[in-house]
């Protein structure tokens, strides 16, 4: 019988991101592989823009906000997304994550409509950086709202880097930066300097 892989230490995952390397994990195999984008994609928590349509959906209330209330559910949500875009997050990838979410170290954002879980998202805080990972929706504009709700909660945090690593058609709108994996890091230095709480 083969010996049983070792886990991935939470320790190797934070020295992974404190260098500006982040996992994945490949459903055909179950091996976990390590990555780094270039050109980084961020958004600037100080320049961030709210779509107009977006911005009075929240208003009018339809979804109520948590923190961490769902970090399971979240990631699991995000692992089954229809387009397939959540498929590197492996059974590992959410054993790893949950140790991670357990140490205090990652989180979740989270949007609820009429008692059901209608969106969110989640990633993981190190000193004034949060490095975003993944979102889902099961009603139109949740994870977007999850978005708008973590942006606000990261400022009033005085958090001052957010990472989302790739940029996508979904994040476009609020304000993608695209900067040189040199900046990024410097960017993270800084960050990682600051004492920042995010729950």
């Amino acid at each position: 019988m083969p010996d049983e892989p070792i886990p991935i230490a939470v320790e190797l995952l934070e020295a992974a991101y404190r260098e500006g390397v982040f996992p994945m994990g490949d459903p055909a195999t179950g091996a976990v592989s390590w990555y780094l984008s270039e050109p980084r994609a961020i958004i600037d928590l100080d320049d961030f823009h709210v779509p107009r349509r977006l911005a009075k959906t929240i208003r009018g209330g339809k979804f109520r906000f948590t923190i961490d209330r769902a970090f399971d559910q979240v990631i699991r949500r995000c692992a089954q997304r229809e387009n397939g875009d959540g498929v590197w997050i492996t059974p590992e990838i959410i054993d790893l994550y949950g140790r991670m979410h357990e140490r205090g170290k990652a989180h979740s954002v989270e949007a609820w409509s009429g008692g059901r879980l209608a969106g969110g998202l989640y990633g993981v805080a190190l000193g004034g950086a949060f490095m975003g990972e993944s979102m889902f929706h099961a009603e139109r504009d949740a994870s977007k709202a999850c978005l708008v709700h973590l942006v606000d909660h990261l400022k009033s945090r005085g958090f001052v880097l957010l990472d989302t690593q790739f940029p996508t058609p979904h994040l476009t709108q609020f304000g993608i930066l695209l900067i040189p994996h040199k900046e990024y890091l410097a960017r993270l230095g800084r960050a990682l300097r600051l004492d920042c709480k995010f729950a």
